[in-house]
């Protein structure tokens, strides 16, 4: 009798270690832990463990193109983000394997993620012929009588052609109208509201202005000599006057918020992309006094339009006590906690507060944060995500963050700080910035649909 009690509880015991190893909850924290521990290893930019493969990929066995895609990576840097892909569709499909496909919780991320490999698995050697396929898609997207919005989202979320990056913007931003036929009416009314909103608000003596607005006024001033310090295109008083008057009258249009600081940064992508279609060459070398009064008009209502459209998505962000902004802090600190606890952790032991230094990145969409050069196309894929960006500027800046797991749980108090206030990113690359935005793709297919993961 006892040795049939003793050999029931062992079966007992069994039964419910098995249970422990294959509910839905340890294995998707075993498949967050193996896909955490690919992207791990990361201590300089550019270099990252990506692979368990001793051997190189044989490229010509990789599959055709999905001919469909919804997420895709960057047309530039093709290479790189084969490799990532490659490396995490294989780590979670041999997860998925080994649970034998019972996962529901992964199931959706799964999915998504394998799409996306399967477009992004291309040789090098493609990478120019897979650039003109791309510069194709975008012509035939935007040469229909109606442009199809969801579709162009699709292909800009992974970088847009230069020279096509200011009518798609505009489009994204639904500030030209998806219908061709009516897109120079609509600019011309715009243009002129906007000139007329300049003559009413900002070309006027001080006398007519209230205090609070000569302030605010002041305020802006200061600011624009400020702004983009590193890019002398942005010395030039005559640029910084065009941000001071696009800045003015967004912030007396605007009473709710009024001007804030970091907004003269946000109209900084605007006026780069909207200005490049009459300047040629680098920015660097750009002089804004070259061109005529109506096509700067022209240029400033573009990117007061753009502006007002990007902060409409975000406006409890620079309201008073900036609300929007601390809940996505929160969001981040949570998202950071459940994807990397050791970093969590540290940074909670040593005193540091998320808002500490994630403020600015919010406040700054990270323009101060990463080279000028790769902030326009870190904003093909902001505004790709339209209503939805606040949410996907979370799983953005946890990957940013991230990329110096390593480095962060070796820092005391104070060297933190010094860090995250000057992140060492003035060498990066487009190959950079595509794996930080490849891993917050990741990261967001995976916790999207399941924000319990994320609740306190």
């Amino acid at each position: 009798m006892r040795n049939t009690n003793n050999n029931n509880n062992s079966q007992e015991d069994q039964r419910k270690k098995e249970s422990t190893l294959t509910s839905p909850d340890s294995r998707f924290n075993q498949t967050l832990r193996n896909v955490q521990g690919l992207l791990k290893g990361r201590s300089i930019p550019g270099k990252i463990l990506l692979t368990r493969r001793s051997d190189p990929l044989d490229e010509s066995s990789l599959p055709e193109l999905s001919p469909e895609y919804e997420r895709s990576f960057s047309y530039n840097d093709a290479g790189s983000s084969d490799r990532l892909a490659k490396a995490v569709e294989e780590e979670v499909q041999s997860t998925s394997k080994s649970n034998n496909d019972t996962n529901v919780k992964l199931k959706t991320s799964i999915s998504d993620i394998e799409n996306t490999s399967k477009e992004v698995q291309k040789s090098a050697m493609g990478a120019r012929a897979t650039d003109s396929a791309r510069v194709m898609k975008f012509t035939k997207a935007l040469s229909g009588t109606t442009v199809i919005l969801e579709k162009l989202r699709e292909l800009a979320w992974s970088g847009i052609p230069d020279y096509m990056r200011p009518d798609v913007w505009r489009l994204l931003l639904g500030y030209a109208p998806p219908n061709s036929d009516r897109k120079e009416g609509v600019l011309r009314r715009k243009r002129l509201e906007y000139l007329d909103c300049v003559s009413q608000y900002y070309d006027i003596p001080d006398t007519e202005r209230s205090d609070d607005e000569i302030n605010m006024l002041r305020q802006i001033a200061v600011d624009c000599p400020r702004t983009v310090p590193d890019v002398s295109f942005f010395h030039q008083p005559q640029v910084q006057k065009s941000l001071e008057r696009i800045l003015y009258t967004w912030a007396i249009r605007h009473p709710a918020s009024g001007y804030v600081q970091g907004i003269n940064d946000l109209a900084t992508p605007f006026l780069v992309v909207f200005l490049s279609e009459h300047l040629e060459g680098g920015a660097e070398n750009w002089s804004i006094s070259d061109l005529s009064v109506e096509k700067i008009s022209n240029i400033e209502a573009d990117c007061y339009w753009c502006l007002s459209k990007l902060l409409d998505g975000m406006q409890d962000h620079y309201t008073f006590a900036q609300p929007g902004i601390q809940r996505l802090v929160f969001k981040l600190k949570e998202l950071v906690r459940r994807i990397d606890e050791p970093v969590s952790r540290h940074m909670e032991e040593q005193g540091l507060e998320f808002l500490q230094f994630a403020f600015r990145w919010f406040n700054c969409l990270l323009i101060r944060e990463i080279p000028f050069n790769l902030v326009t196309r870190l904003w093909d894929t902001y505004l790709a995500e339209g209503d939805a960006l606040p949410d996907f500027l979370v799983y953005i800046f946890a990957s940013f963050l991230l990329t110096w797991s390593d480095k962060l749980q070796k820092l005391d108090f104070q060297e933190l700080v010094m860090f995250l206030q000057h992140l060492p990113t003035q060498n990066w690359t487009h190959q950079e910035l595509e794996m930080v935005l490849s891993r917050a793709f990741m990261w967001h297919s995976m916790f999207n649909n399941s924000p319990s993961h994320l609740a306190n």
